[in-house]
């Protein structure tokens, strides 16, 4: 955006704050990285991300090159009664900013590795294969998750369960210092030293706190896997997902798995060997040496025949092929319930729900916990607050919404009619359904795993609760009622948490519009 620009009218709908245009042209000059108002040429570009089911509509989006940006943005939003809206990648939205300030954060995008100390740097935008690609040439892995076009700071700043979870722990347990804009507007590096409460938050409950501009973290000793994926196909699903349940009560913490169960559609695109198929794929990464690593998976293979079996040897540069993750951006929906326990009935239960005869597509992922993730504490035995702990398992459900890319009207930006909101009524309904086949197992929620606007369900206080206990909800709305009393940051997936009555509304000001 140029200032000679700055003459336009700026109302994105009814509601929205006129901007103070002599604010907005010190907006740009202080910023190093763009500034957009609906409208101008990139400004659809910048505000859309991986999730196509929902997108932010701010009222000025701060594509941030530094720190400094991101607090002159801040500052901006405050002053205009903005909310603040954070987006790197746009794979976890769960809120949507209707009017407020967007910061993008994709530019700020370095990656500083210090193998001597074992240990990465990075900035907001930077995503988990920019990392890998930097520290694997020193023997070293990041505790990364399954998509290497993931964002490295929302994914940590929810606890990050990764490829080598049960080994070392979740991601939010390796990080050594924070850099944060608070919702004053200013910087701060937050360590378990200068601010053990804020610090401690910001592992595992972040979301919310304010905006991280630089995080980092150790790197665990790992150059190389043996993984891949065991896939069955519909006749052995049963027999695969019993001898799963039962295999994970007997694997050690080095080994880290999950399964997934996958009713392919019929369509052109896809391999023949997937196309219309109900699937189950068991995923696996062993940090032991390979011959151990058949020992391990042997009653895995006792199933049966498989129609894929891509065990193998592996650098760790390549531990993405593990799970092979959609790389394309597309609209989805999805939940997910913690579990203390589970047993084969329930589980057959899932799929049967979840199979060729459910309503929609929905792709079920249960990931084996436990190991490392349950003990509290990383490197310097500083708890953070990934909720449950104890969980042994995370039962995740995941559907597409089809025909509800972007849900918005083309060319004015504004709401479809009913947007994804027909598809989205029928996944939930499906996923609810999935989800009350564990609940006698059921202790929370994984916040990481919430994927669309959970805020707006009834339910949305209920939801945010789960993804904590009862003291740390208290103990993190605490921290929010001290750092963001106005709640700035109110666009996360606990959302909710910042909806009840001890959340005060952002003051709004209207200055003059522009001429």
């Amino acid at each position: 955006m140029e200032i000679n620009d700055l003459v336009r009218t700026h109302r994105p709908h009814a509601d929205a704050p006129a901007l103070d245009p002599a604010a907005l042209a010190a907006l740009v000059r202080e910023s190093q990285g763009p500034v957009l108002v609906p409208g101008d040429d990139g400004y659809d570009a910048e505000r859309s991300g991986f999730q196509r089911a929902y997108r932010h509509r701010p009222a000025v989006i701060v594509g941030a090159r530094c720190a400094g940006d991101v607090v002159a943005a801040v500052r901006f939003a405050r002053a205009q009664g903005l909310p603040v809206a954070v987006q790197a990648t746009g794979h976890g939205l769960s809120a949507a900013t209707d009017g407020g300030l967007l910061i993008s954060t994709r530019r700020m995008d370095g990656v500083r590795v210090d193998p001597a100390a074992r240990t990465a740097r990075v900035e907001a935008g930077v995503v988990w294969g920019q990392v890998v690609e930097a520290s694997t040439p020193y023997g070293l892995a990041p505790l990364n998750g399954s998509s290497p076009g993931v964002g490295v700071v929302s994914y940590t700043l929810g606890g990050g369960v990764g490829v080598l979870a049960r080994t070392y722990g979740f991601a939010a347990d390796q990080v050594r210092s924070v850099d944060l804009v608070t919702a004053d507007a200013r910087r701060r590096t937050v360590t378990a030293e200068s601010d053990p409460g804020l610090f401690r938050a910001l592992l595992g409950g972040g979301h919310g706190l304010g905006v991280v501009t630089a995080m980092e973290f150790g790197l665990v000793p790992v150059a190389r896997l043996y993984g891949g994926q065991l896939v069955f196909d519909g006749e052995r699903i049963d027999a695969a997902l019993a001898a799963y349940l039962r295999w994970t009560e007997t694997v050690p913490d080095e080994l880290t798995s999950s399964l997934a169960l996958i009713v392919y559609p019929d369509l052109p695109q896809l391999p023949e060997s997937l196309r219309g198929r109900h699937l189950a794929q068991i995923r696996i990464a062993w940090t032991g040496s390979a011959e151990e690593g058949e020992r391990l998976v042997a009653p895995l293979r006792a199933v049966g025949p498989r129609v894929s079996d891509q065990l193998r040897e592996m650098p760790y540069a390549e531990s993405h092929t593990i799970h092979q993750d959609p790389s394309d951006p597309h609209a989805y929906d999805g939940d997910n319930a913690l579990l203390g326990g589970l047993d084969a009935a329930a589980l057959l239960r899932v799929a049967a729900l979840a199979g060729p005869a459910a309503p929609a597509m929905c792709v079920v992922q249960l990931n084996h916990l436990g190991g490392a993730m349950a003990r509290r504490g990383g490197p310097d035995d500083v708890a953070g607050a990934v909720g449950h702990r104890d969980a042994r398992f995370a039962l995740r459900v995941l559907s597409p919404l089809i025909g509800a890319d972007t849900g918005e009207e083309p060319g004015t930006g504004a709401p479809r009619a009913g947007g994804p909101d027909a598809a989205r009524a029928t996944v939930r309904a499906l996923h609810a359904e999935v989800l009350a086949a564990v609940e006698p197992w059921r202790i929370g929620r994984s916040v990481n795993f919430l994927f669309g606007p959970h805020g707006e369900r009834p339910d949305a206080a209920e939801v945010a609760r789960s993804v904590h206990d009862a003291d740390e909800h208290r103990r993190l709305a605490r921290l929010k009622d001290h750092h963001d009393p106005e709640n700035v940051f109110r666009f996360h997936p606990a959302g909710a948490a910042a909806a009840g009555p001890s959340r005060r509304p952002l003051p709004t000001h209207r200055p003059a519009e522009v001429p």
